[in-house]
């Protein structure tokens, strides 16, 4: 994974698009259509820094990916040439909501791709799911943003065909976010993620310390 990761500096768009390949951009369309804007859910799994060849695909959406900076100088200029190599637009955290509410209010249908299984900071207001038999906390930013901006939420689940190809599937957890309970979504996301991992545990990123907080 971390040797796909540095061959994205010098991978060009026509392999990339080899190498990972969407299904079903005909539905991806048609979800994009029926909603405002829509974020994409996606787990530590698999060659995930190569969902942005989403890029290359002819959507109604502009492709944008969240990004968190990384305290590490040298990684973080690293980890930005990478994804600016595949031609996506980053965003860091704090611009976010309002890349989105601008969007929205110029009527620019996007898509925002969110790395949604990083471990928040210890809350005493945290949302807890049971994932991979361990109780953890979970962001429910995805979930918060789609419902206070009317966009739908996908989930991307990415599979490994084999050395160096991928094919992934983009599915969708909520058209009307507003319509489901506090956390359902959250829930749902951390559901299909666990299923991925447990059909092919050895492409998850172990390393990320998903389990590093117990409730308070």
């Amino acid at each position: 994974m971390f040797l796909e990761m540095i061959k994205t500096l010098s991978i060009s768009n026509q392999q990339l698009k080899k190498r990972f390949i969407y299904e079903d951009i005909e539905e991806l369309v048609k979800f994009e259509k029926q909603c405002n804007g829509a974020i994409v859910m996606c787990g530590h799994y698999a060659s995930y820094e190569w969902a942005t060849a989403i890029n290359f695909y002819e959507t109604h959406n502009k492709a944008y990916a969240i990004y968190k900076k990384i305290k590490n100088e040298y990684f973080d200029k690293l980890i930005k040439d990478i994804r600016a190599n595949l031609g996506t637009t980053l965003i860091n955290s704090k611009e976010v909501i309002p890349t989105m509410v601008r969007n929205k209010a110029n009527k620019q249908k996007a898509s925002y791709y969110m790395i949604s299984d990083q471990s928040p900071k210890r809350t005493k207001n945290a949302c807890w799911v049971d994932f991979m038999g361990r109780e953890t906390a979970a962001f429910t930013g995805s979930e918060s943003m789609a419902k206070k901006l009317g966009f739908g939420i996908l989930y991307l689940q990415i599979r490994k065909i084999k050395r160096g190809y991928y094919s992934a599937k983009l599915i969708p957890l909520a058209k009307n976010p507003k319509n489901y309970q506090d956390f359902e979504i959250t829930e749902k996301f951390f559901q299909l993620l666990e299923e991925q991992i447990r059909e092919q545990p050895e492409y998850y990123l172990w390393t990320h310390k998903r389990w590093k907080h117990k409730r308070v």
